[in-house]
């Protein structure tokens, strides 16, 4: 069995938890578009997919102990002989390429790192954006829009994790996205679910107000 393929079966295991914004569905649907962006670059497969399929595996949305969690993850890599470097470069990616990571300085992400980015921002928006957020916020007990409480701006990380409303968070993230998206053939797929979450947006405040 190849490493690939065991780092699948490991992700899968670690992202058997009841939160379908971070399941392996989500992941799967992650892998796919990095295989439709990648097809048209010369890059390191082997460090784009190992990446997406652990890019969740610490999260610290998702795990308590995310120190623990990268211990255990970093020991997985480690017994499928992934050479140091490119277990530190997979770790760089992961811990860089976040929004959240990203609100007050934009780290820099070679291309693999960028295509990875780019697979998971693009999972963020559109119509199963859309889903996503909903269903995120609602875990969460999040109001789903109030039009007295505005949109926030300049975040930074701390205030980013503060509880808002679910339309509010199309405007604080998702719609920047789009601009945000790195490769060419990801900003082709942006476009389209940009102009979905737009038009969800219109339809969604008229019918509300």
């Amino acid at each position: 069995m190849d490493k690939i393929k065991q780092i699948e079966i490991f992700s899968q295991q670690i992202m058997q938890i009841n939160d379908d914004s971070h399941s392996f569905n989500h992941i799967k649907r992650v892998i796919k578009l990095a295989k439709q962006i990648m097809k048209n670059y010369k890059v390191d497969y082997e460090v784009i997919l190992t990446s997406i399929y652990l890019h969740d595996s610490y999260d610290e949305k998702i795990f308590e102990d995310v120190i623990k969690q990268k211990q255990i993850v970093q020991n997985k890599l480690i017994e499928l002989d992934f050479s140091e470097i490119k277990i530190k470069k997979i770790f760089s990616i992961i811990d860089s390429m976040s929004f959240s990571e990203n609100l007050v300085n934009k780290k820099e992400l070679d291309l693999e790192g960028q295509i990875v980015q780019d697979s998971d921002r693009l999972d963020a928006i559109g119509a199963l954006g859309i889903a996503r957020a909903f269903y995120y916020g609602g875990k969460f007990g999040e109001v789903m829009y109030d039009k007295d409480i505005l949109p926030r701006k300049k975040l930074n990380k701390e205030e980013y994790r503060e509880p808002g409303t679910v339309i509010n968070h199309f405007y604080e993230k998702l719609l920047k996205i789009k601009d945000q998206l790195n490769t060419s053939e990801a900003k082709k797929i942006g476009e389209k679910r940009q102009r979905i979450m737009l038009d969800f947006l219109d339809d969604f405040i008229d019918e509300a107000n």
